[in-house]
C-alpha cells in the first residue's frame, strides 16, 4: 500500500531541500564529478552504438577516451593559445576602435561629438575601461584555470570520472532503476524518457550545432582575413544554443571589426556579413532539423531563467545543473498539465450529470 500523499510530498521535499543545500555547500568539490557527468552523458550513445558494432563497453571506452586525448593535444597545442593571444589582443586595441567610432561619428555628425562632450568621454572611456578590466579579467581567469587545483579539476579528476561513469553507465541506470519507489516506478521511467529526450534534444543536437557552426565561423573568418576570426567564432558557436543570439552576437561583433580593419573594401566587408548569412541559412535548413530534429527542447527564455537563478545561487555548479533542471522541471510541468486535465477538477462532472 503506497503512503499518503501528504507524507510522500513531505519525504521528496526534504530529499529536494537535502540536494540544494548539499549543491550550494559542496558546489566546488561536486565540479569534476558533475563535469564528468555531462561528458559521460554526451558520450554515451557513441559508447552504445559502437557496442551495436560488435565491441565490448571496455573496447568501446577506450576508443572514445583515445580520440577525446588526442582531440584536447590538437586543441592545446594549436587553437588555444591563438584563441588566447587573440582574445588579448581585441582587449588591447578596443581604446583605439573606441577613438575611431569617436573620430567617425565626429565626421558624419560634428555637433554630436564636441571634444569634451558627454557621449565623447563616454565611448572613450568604455574603450579604456575594457583594455584595464578586461586585461586584468582575462589574466585572472588564466590565471586561476592554470592554477594546480584547476589544472587537476579539468585534466586529470573530470576526465577520470567521466571515463568511469562511461565505462559503467548501463550498470548504473539499471542499479538507479532497482532503487525506484514500486507503486511509481513506471511513472518515474515515463518521466526520465521524457526527461532525457529533451536533454538528448538540447545537450547533445545543440551541442553539436555550436560546434559546428563555431568551427564554421572561425574558419571562414580566418579565411576571409578577419584578424579576430577564431575569437569571434567560438563567441557565436558558444551562444548558438539561444536561437538566433548566436549569430546576432557574432555577426554584429564581426561586422564591426571589418569596418575598422576593411573600411572602404566593401567587398571583404560583405563577405564576412555573407559568411553569417550562409550560416544561418544552413542552421536553419540543414543542421538544427537534422541534429535536433522536431522533438522538445527548451525554451530559450525557460533556459536563461535557469541558468540566472542557479548560477547565481550555486555558482559555476548551479549553471551545469541548470539545463537538466530546467529540462526535467518542464517535463514534470507538462505530466502535471496533463494530469489536471484527465481530473475531476478540469473536467467537471461531466455533460450527463446535472451540476449541484
Amino acid at each position: 500500500m503506497a503512503l499518503p500523499v501528504r507524507e510522500q510530498v513531505t519525504y521528496w521535499g526534504i530529499a529536494t531541500a537535502v540536494f540544494l543545500v548539499a549543491l550550494w555547500s559542496l558546489g566546488h568539490v561536486l565540479l569534476p564529478f558533475v563535469l564528468g557527468g555531462a561528458i559521460a552523458y554526451f558520450l554515451d550513445p557513441v559508447a552504445d552504438r559502437m557496442e551495436r558494432m560488435g565491441l565490448s563497453r571496455v573496447a568501446a571506452t577506450a576508443m572514445i577516451t583515445l580520440a577525446g586525448v588526442l582531440l584536447f593535444v590538437v586543441l592545446a597545442l594549436l587553437v588555444i593559445p591563438t584563441l588566447v593571444d587573440q582574445a588579448l589582443q581585441l582587449v588591447n586595441v578596443a581604446p583605439e576602435y573606441a577613438r575611431n567610432i569617436a573620430n567617425f561619428l565626429t565626421e558624419r555628425f560634428p555637433t554630436l561629438l564636441d571634444e569634451g562632450s558627454a557621449l565623447r568621454q563616454s565611448i572613450q572611456s568604455i574603450g579604456e575601461t575594457i583594455q584595464s578590466r578586461g586585461a586584468a579579467l582575462l589574466e585572472t581567469a588564466l590565471t586561476s584555470a592554470l592554477s594546480l587545483v584547476n589544472v587537476l579539476v579539468l585534466l586529470v579528476i573530470a576526465p577520470v570520472v567521466a571515463v568511469y561513469l562511461l565505462l559503467d553507465w548501463d550498470n548504473m541506470i539499471a542499479k538507479i532503476d532497482t532503487l525506484l519507489p514500486r507503486d511509481h516506478a513506471p511513472t518515474i521511467r515515463q518521466l526520465a524518457r521524457e526527461v532525457d529526450e529533451t536533454l538528448a534534444s538540447f545537450i547533445r543536437g545543440m551541442g553539436t550545432v555550436c560546434l559546428i557552426l563555431g568551427s564554421y565561423y572561425a574558419i571562414a573568418l580566418m579565411i576571409a582575413g578577419l584578424q579576430f576570426g577564431l575569437v569571434v567564432g567560438f563567441v557565436a558557436g558558444l551562444v548558438t544554443f539561444i536561437p538566433y543570439l548566436g549569430a546576432l552576437i557574432g555577426g554584429a561583433l564581426a561586422i564591426g571589426l571589418a569596418l575598422f580593419q576593411f573600411w572602404g573594401d566593401w567587398v571583404s566587408i560583405g563577405i564576412v556579413a555573407g559568411i553569417f548569412a550562409v550560416g544561418q541559412v544552413l542552421e536553419g535548413n540543414v543542421i538544427t532539423p537534422k541534429l535536433v530534429g522536431n522533438s522538445v527542447g527548451l525554451h530559450p527564455v525557460w533556459l536563461l531563467l535557469a541558468l540566472s537563478v542557479f548560477g547565481a545561487l550555486f555558482g559555476f555548479v548551479g549553471m551545469l545543473v541548470a539545463v537538466p533542471v530546467a529540462a526535467a522541471l518542464g517535463v514534470i510541468t507538462r505530466f502535471a498539465v496533463s494530469q489536471y486535465k484527465s481530473s475531476l477538477l478540469y473536467r467537471g462532472r461531466g455533460d450527463g450529470e446535472d451540476a449541484p
